[in-house]
């Protein structure tokens, strides 16, 4: 299952990127490359969401070059051996989704690049993040250190100007084909939720739910978006809970927050599924998660800015928790004791998309709304996710039709 993404919607990317950068400097951006898994297995390969977002291509190490109002492609060298592993580029391919007819070798297309390094002080690239992310303990792709370095080597003295701004801005604002793409991960992701809530009674451990997700994706020739999280019972207190290795608690909660990816886009959704019968307490808490997802979607609109949004939604659902008997004093440190994540982020190429906390929300911009109330002591874990497009009169509820419901 994939959405065609038209030649022209490429082309179209990189000439709004053109305009939005307005430089004279070369653009010179980089595909991701290939990660090791351990020994010679890789991990699978997943695109650089920019350079795809330009070019359409899904293979790594390639270089897009925009020069003036001249594209090309630099494709490297395969030996007969990787030939014969990996196989040839296939250059009609290339071309005919990117919209880019020059395509050369990584020698010559070096030699072209080098004789237009000698011109200017200036390249325009995606400057290359830091190895290590310490904030979410991963390791970075190295391609674009890779490409900055040989450029330093190519040219001394050269300067990178950074492009991450002007394609933020880019990409925050989805067009058709990619609310196209969102909608259909959405209602995939959606129907792998439903037939858990039909088979509920069936499992015994986590990983089984996991097991008949990954199914519906991969019969419908997708895959996930990100590591999908089936947490039943205390695991629910951890935000993050991948594992998915615990035996299914009969008289505890179920959080399945799982998305598939329909060609690079994402979904997001979680629900809260009852396995037994809810006891008094499981309702309250879910009722106020509910609440404070209708409050949160009554203030998603353009001209929002997403710090005070994100303020808001923290009294209110302050309130809540002084209601659930929680908390006596409404502050942020009591508050995110039980609600330690922010309810949206941006949503599209990437789970946690590109987008601008501070400025404002506009029409054309997707979000998450995922409020959530963790409650260790207790091993109760609940949280709601829709996709959410902010439109000019409001939002949408993009997986709205998807029931909320324990």
């Amino acid at each position: 299952m994939t959405i065609d993404f038209d030649t022209e919607f490429f082309i179209q990317n990189r000439q709004r990127l053109r305009t939005l950068f307005a430089g004279t400097a070369p653009i010179v951006l980089t595909a991701n490359g290939i990660m090791q898994r351990n020994s010679d297995v890789a991990y699978p390969f997943r695109q650089d969401s920019n350079f795809w977002y330009l070019t359409g291509i899904d293979d790594p190490d390639i270089l897009l070059v925009m020069d003036k109002d001249k594209d090309y492609l630099i494709i490297p060298d395969r030996d007969d051996v990787m030939q014969r592993f990996e196989g040839e580029y296939d250059i009609a391919k290339l071309s005919q989704k990117s919209g880019i007819s020059t395509i050369v070798t990584e020698k010559a297309g070096w030699k072209q690049l080098s004789a237009g390094l000698r011109k200017v002080q200036h390249i325009a690239t995606l400057v290359a993040p830091q190895p290590y992310i310490q904030n979410h303990s991963i390791y970075t792709n190295p391609a674009r250190a890779r490409l900055q370095e040989r450029l330093k080597e190519t040219k001394a003295g050269i300067e990178f100007i950074d492009l991450r701004q002007h394609l933020t801005q880019q990409r925050a604002i989805k067009q058709p084909q990619e609310l196209q793409a969102i909608q259909t991960a959405i209602d995939l992701t959606s129907g792998a939720i439903q037939y858990v809530q039909q088979k509920r009674d069936s499992y015994k451990y986590e990983y089984e739910i996991e097991a008949d997700i990954s199914s519906v994706f991969k019969k419908a020739g997708s895959d996930h978006a990100f590591s999908p999280i089936v947490a039943s019972g205390a695991s629910a207190c951890t935000i993050h809970h991948v594992a998915n290795s615990n035996p299914i608690d009969p008289k505890g909660l179920l959080v399945l927050d799982i998305g598939a990816e329909i060609s690079n886009y994402a979904a997001d959704i979680t629900r809260t599924i009852a396995v037994g019968a809810p006891t008094n307490r499981q309702q309250a808490i879910f009722g106020a998660v509910l609440d404070v997802q209708k409050y949160a979607l009554g203030e998603l609109k353009p001209g929002v800015l997403m710090k005070e949004y994100e303020n808001k939604i923290e009294h209110y659902m302050g309130e809540k928790l002084r209601e659930l008997g929680l908390i006596t004093i409404i502050e942020t440190s009591a508050v995110r004791k039980y609600y330690p994540h922010a309810t949206s982020h941006f949503l599209g190429l990437d789970t946690h998309d590109v987008g601008e906390y501070d400025r404002p929300l506009s029409a054309g911009m997707v979000v998450t709304c995922e409020p959530g109330i963790y409650i260790p002591e207790e091993g109760i874990g609940i949280r709601i996710e829709d996709d959410i497009l902010i439109t000019e009169a409001g939002n949408q509820n993009l997986s709205k039709a998807l029931s909320v419901q324990l």
